[in-house]
């Protein structure tokens, strides 16, 4: 059964349009599965994005979130979108990956990005720094930890080595830089590590100071970060793999994927937008989707 990739533009001011071109024109996709774009676009001018392509936007989502759900796509790609002109033009939400959530009625859910020798996924994502330490709870450290262990382990088959970032510096530092680490994190890594999908294996480690974790990640000591607020865990991600780094919705009953990067209205248009993240984008929703097909037969 070849998997159904369901395409959005996204802001079609944006480079969208045109990186998703030159995917589908490039030989660097699966040929295994059939590519769909979902939406209707209107005449626009690159760089210009307005209320009209905002709506265009919108209503791709809907259409794709729809399609999804009831089962005529396997997975959904979504290009990047201008949040801005979108909450001009009515939508409620804080980015695609809380849209898809509540349209698909899922309270379980988290952000990962991935690229190059990093994964990550975040904790708490997209909230004011000032509020990071009031809504870090221990569970739901163990939430989104055990929802980036089950990506993982549908990956690779594995059991995978997951570091837990500490907040503070120097993972507070026995407590002289905060507390964080003691009364939240470090009982979430205990919880998790006790979690019966571990295995009885102690998978998870931390709280790590976040200065070094990265490397660590990236040489080969751990397969992926937990990380505690949005920035921690995409400064070095796309540092390390700006080009072709991938944001992906996890808890979500089909799998969704985005390049990690934004509308570019600046180069819109001008012919030099690189689609490697939209490239790695469907690579990635071609391989979740067929490991889910296969896991349902």
């Amino acid at each position: 059964m070849r998997p159904r990739i369901g395409i959005t533009l996204g802001d079609p001011a944006g480079i969208g349009p045109e990186i998703v071109r030159a995917a589908l024109e490039s030989k660097s996709l699966p040929t295994t599965a059939d590519y769909i774009i979902v939406g209707e676009y209107p005449d626009c001018s690159p760089g210009q994005p307005s209320l009209e392509t905002a709506r265009a936007a919108t209503a791709a989502l809907e259409e794709a979130a729809t399609l999804a759900r009831r089962g005529d796509l396997d997975a959904v790609v979504t290009g990047p979108v201008h949040k801005a002109t979108m909450y001009e033009a009515g939508f409620k939400f804080p980015g695609q990956t809380e849209f898809f959530a509540e349209r698909c009625g899922v309270k379980n859910f988290a952000m990962l990005l991935t690229g190059g020798e990093m994964t990550v996924a975040l904790v708490t994502t997209h909230i004011p720094l000032r509020e990071v330490s009031r809504a870090l709870k221990q569970s739901e450290i163990v939430r989104v930890g055990l929802l980036l262990l089950q990506f993982l382990k549908s990956r690779s088959g594995e059991s995978p080595r997951i570091a837990v970032a500490g907040l503070n510096p120097h993972a507070g530092e026995s407590g002289n830089i905060g507390r964080e680490e003691i009364e939240i994190i470090a009982p979430a890594v205990s919880e998790l590590n006790q979690s019966p999908i571990t295995d009885d294996q102690a998978l998870f480690s931390g709280p790590v100071p976040p200065d070094t974790v990265f490397h660590r990640a990236v040489v080969g000591e751990f397969d992926a970060v937990l990380c505690m607020y949005h920035d921690q865990g995409l400064i070095p991600l796309k540092l390390h793999a700006f080009h072709n780094g991938v944001n992906v919705t996890l808890g979500l009953p089909f799998p969704r994927t985005s390049p990690d990067h934004g509308t570019a209205f600046g180069i819109a248009g001008k012919g030099i937008a690189r689609p490697d993240s939209m490239i790695a984008a469907i690579k990635l929703a071609v391989e979740l989707a067929q490991t889910s097909v296969r896991q349902t037969r």
